[in-house]
This record gives structure tokens, C-alpha cells and sequence, in this order.
């Protein structure tokens, strides 16, 4: 049985000002063939579990493309039918071909082009045929879209955020394809979209870790496939936007619609518990000098480079430095002009600086401070956070600086942190610490966790901020929850659910 794999994956803040372009991609990712084979063995991500499960099977992989860029704005049409045109070409020349599995995101968006997945899957269809199967993962944060369901035969997300099971997504896209290719199963889904955008929330704890209960409750059903809970990513400005829940059924569409009906009114009733009240900075400071147990871990979720954000802002940092923390670290702050001039000036140098705040004054303006070189790295590690873990990760020039008192690790490459990785690399224990400080919505809850005597969120302007309502969207389906309080009242799902997708 051959198989063809590959990856286009990008997650879209169209708030963004920076434009993606392929190189911000061949930071990340931009590989053809056997590169992608090398790159992703033994790494607990979706083409990490494509290739092991195909490895067992003993099918053949025929790896064509793999395209990823972190989160930032708007893709360049010229990168976009780049990629688009690599992967097709793979697909052409790969021969006789039995299914298709692709590892996509779910919230791509292209410049003149709102639907990445859809315009993409449109095209490997008609490549392929009716008759080929199309497996595709997606992310948590997909906004899944009718061209999404029309064109693929099964879309599986990630259940978890932190994703920490994008590699077993990646076992099941093979295991059901195996499954199609030998006849054994016929998948139908059913799409259901609700007029509900939620700022991103950690399935470790309710309302969404409720909501996954009841879906893999209905995964006993011996005909249920799958039942997934998409959050959306509420910082892309587009028509279908938004949470959305999606269950596979092996041929009995009936059955899947009731299901997606069924949780989406589940959700409908929790709708107002997704928006936490979430502290400033000052405030989430304030809060972790009464907690005596330490590291308190202070999240900052509105520069959030994973949500697309610059991943430079300044907003915590500055309260920090206002407040005169003592045995408190940071990390970390994207600014490859001071990691320059870290390294110019070399371990214990003492440099004037302005940090972070070079791409916008939303999430702060620049900090002057003089700061102590302690030490300089090439930012190169490999993730040990149960997401990705093995991967290897490059941040270009790093250094860590003492700023008054307060260990700030700068980086050349825009990343949130997953895990301790990059405070180890500079020499910080996070144990050793009152207060650790990052960049991050929810991804760092899945190796911090365990260490943290509490973890509390902090928000502030920026591009990620749980504050949906200070967001000016343009394109988005209305009446919308939360911007339309009124908008249905009623949970039902005649009143309360728009349904995008009634067929296969």
C-alpha cells in the first residue's frame, strides 16, 4: 500500500502586520522527500506519527512536502502557490498512489484567500479523484470550513491543548486510511458551526475539559469514529470563523449529526465560562507575592507567539522591572538587534539597551536598561515537552541578561516557550526561582505544570489577548457571541447552532 504524506501548516493572525513569507517558513520548515522522513522520526508531532504507524503497517510512504511557519500574519499568495504547487507536483509524480494523509492546521489564511485547507484539499482532490481517500489532522484551533469537509474524507483534531496528542492524530490519519484502503470502513462527517468565537483555553481544566468528556463518551458508540471539539483561532478575521464540532461515523451520517448537534448544544450552555477574568500584569504580580510556595509561573498570554503575535512585547517585563522583583527570570523577549550586540560585547560586558517593542506599540514600547551579559548561546535544543517532543529547535543568537534583578533570556527567532529547554540552555534552574516569567497562552502547561506551585495568567493589549471585543473584525459571520450578547438565546440547536454541513 503506498501512501503519500506531507504538511502545509500555518496558523493565521490576520491582526498581524508582519506577512509570511517563505522565509519565515525555511526558519521553521520547507522540506521535499526523505528530508521529511529524517526530520520528523522519533518526534511526537503529526508527520512524527504518520511515520511510525506507517512503519509498522508496513505501507509505503511517499513523503512529497512539508511546509511550516510559527504563527504570524497574512500569507504571501506567491509563498502559498509555491507550496501549493510543490505538494501537488509530489503528488503527481508519486505514481500510483491508495490514499492521501496530509498534516494541515486548520486556520491558514492567504492573501486573497480566506480558506487555506479548503483551497488546498480542493486541489489535491482533483488531482487525485473521488476514489482516493484524504486523511488530514488538524489543529484544536481549526476554523473548519464546508470546503474542509467537502473535499476530505475525514479531518481529525488534536483533543488536548496543550496538543499533546498531535503524534497519536498522526497514527489514527494512517490506521483510518489503512482502514478505507481495505475496504473496512466508510467514513461520513458531520459539521456543526456555532455563532461562538472563545478566546483559547486549556483543555486540562473545565469548561473544555468537560466538553472533551462528553465527546469520548460518544466515541464508545461501536459506529463513532471520532468526535472532536474545535476551539476556531479567534484572531483570523473570516467569514467562518469560530468553535465547531465535527464527528465521523462509519457511514451513518444520521447518527453523526445527532452527535454534533448534541455537543454543540453542551457547548452552547457553557458558552459564557470560556471567558475567564483574567489579571494585568501588575495585578498577576501582585497575586503571586501572597502565594509562599514556589515558582509561581506567570504566563503572559497576550504576546503569545503562537497565537501570531510579535512575541517582543514589553508589557510584563516593564511590571516586573516596576516592581523590583527579586529571584525572578523571564524568557523570553524576541530581539535579534540586542542579541546582536550581546555577543559583540561578550559575557561580562555591561550594554546599554533598548529591548523588545520594535514591531508595534500595542504590546509596549521599548525598555531602556543597562544590562549585564551572563551569558551566549547558538539558542539550539531539542523540545522535552510532552508536545514535540525530540524536535529540534533553533532561536538563533540568544543571551541571557541581568537586568536590576531579573534574569531576561533574548532570542533571534520568535517562539513561545513549551518548556524549560530554554531556560536550561542559559544556565537558569526555573526550581531555583520565586517568579518564571514567559510567553505563552496554554502550550507551557504541559511541562510546566507539574513544577508550578500555581500558574496565573496575565493579559494586556496585544494580538492574543482574551479581551475578543477589542478586536475589530470585519468579515466574521454575525450575530456572533460574545460581540452579540442576545444573539440565541436558546441552546437548542434550531435556535443555537448554525449547521454548515448537512451531507458527505
Amino acid at each position: 500500500m503506498r501512501i503519500v504524506i506531507g504538511q502545509i501548516a500555518h496558523e493565521t493572525n490576520t491582526f498581524s502586520n508582519v506577512k509570511t513569507d517563505k522565509t519565515l517558513f525555511e526558519k521553521w520548515e520547507w522540506d521535499t522527500g526523505n528530508e521529511i522522513i529524517k526530520k520528523h522520526r522519533n518526534v511526537r508531532d503529526y508527520v512524527g506519527g504518520m511515520i511510525a504507524r506507517s512503519e509498522e503497517l508496513g505501507l509505503e510512504l511517499i513523503p512529497v512536502f512539508s511546509a511550516f511557519a510559527y504563527p504570524s500574519g497574512l500569507i504571501t499568495r506567491e509563498t502559498y502557490q509555491e507550496m501549493k504547487s510543490e505538494l501537488i507536483k509530489g503528488i503527481q509524480v508519486a505514481g500510483s498512489i491508495d490514499a492521501v494523509c496530509l498534516a494541515l492546521h486548520g486556520a491558514g489564511v492567504v492573501e486573497g484567500i480566506e480558506d487555506l485547507e479548503g483551497d488546498l484539499l480542493s486541489e489535491v482532490r482533483q488531482i487525485v479523484g473521488k476514489d482516493i481517500p484524504i486523511v488530514c489532522t488538524l489543529d484544536l484551533h481549526a476554523n473548519v470550513t464546508h470546503k474542509m469537509v467537502t473535499h476530505a474524507n475525514v479531518l481529525l483534531g488534536v483533543n488536548f491543548y496543550p496538543h499533546t496528542d498531535s503524534y497519536e492524530r498522526g497514527v489514527e490519519a494512517i490506521d483510518i486510511a489503512f482502514q478505507m484502503v481495505e475496504g473496512k470502513i466508510s467514513p461520513v462527517m458531520s459539521l456543526v458551526k456555532l455563532p461562538l468565537m472563545i478566546p483559547t483555553s486549556t483543555t486540562n481544566l473545565p469548561p473544555a475539559k468537560d466538553i472533551n468528556e462528553i465527546c469520548w463518551a460518544f466515541e464508545k458508540h461501536p459506529e463513532v469514529l471520532d468526535c472532536t471539539f474545535f476551539h476556531g483561532f479567534p484572531y483570523t478575521d473570516i467569514l467562518e470563523v469560530g468553535v465547531s464540532v465535527l464527528t465521523i461515523t462509519n457511514g451513518n451520517f444520521n447518527l453523526a449529526k445527532q452527535i454534533s448537534e448534541k455537543v454543540a448544544n453542551q457547548i452552547w450552555e457553557k458558552r459564557s465560562s470560556f471567558f475567564p477574568k483574567v489579571p494585568d500584569p501588575y495585578e498577576g504580580l501582585k497575586r503571586s507575592n501572597q502565594i509562599m510556595r514556589k515558582p509561581v509561573i506567570i504566563n503572559e498570554t497576550s504576546d503569545n507567539p503562537g497565537g501570531g503575535t510579535p512575541g517582543d512585547g514589553t508589557h510584563l517585563l516593564r511590571a516586573m522591572l516596576d516592581m523590583k522583583l527579586d529571584k525572578a527570570c523571564y524568557a523570553f523577549i524576541y530581539d535579534p538587534e540586542v542579541a546582536e550586540i550581546a555577543h559583540k560585547a561578550g559575557v561580562g560586558q555591561t550594554i546599554d539597551i533598548k529591548l523588545g517593542g520594535k514591531t508595534d506599540s500595542l504590546h509596549g514600547e521599548p525598555i531602556s536598561a543597562s544590562a549585564y551579559v551572563k551569558c551566549l548561546t547558538d539558542g539550539q535544543f531539542y523540545q522535552s515537552s510532552p508536545m514535540w517532543q525530540g524536535l529540534k529547535v533553533n532561536l538563533g543568537k540568544s543571551a541571557r541578561l541581568l537586568i536590576d534583578k531579573i534574569d531576561v533570556i533574548v532570542c533571534s527567532v520568535k517562539s513561545q516557550v513549551l518548556d524549560e529547554q530554554i531556560f536550561l540552555l542559559h544556565g537558569i534552574n526555573v526550581e531555583d526561582y520565586n517568579i518564571v516569567a514567559l510567553k505563552s497562552s496554554q502550550h507551557f502547561r504541559a511541562a510546566f505544570e507539574p513544577i508550578a506551585a500555581e500558574i496565573i495568567t496575565v493579559d494586556s493589549p496585544g494580538l492574543s489577548s482574551f479581551q475578543l471585543e477589542n478586536f475589530s473584525y470585519q468579515k466574521i459571520f454575525r450575530p456572533m457571541y460574545p460581540f452579540d450578547k442576545n444573539v440565541l438565546e436558546s441552546g437548542t440547536i434550531r435556535h443555537g447552532v448554525k449547521t454548515i454541513r448537512e451531507g458527505t
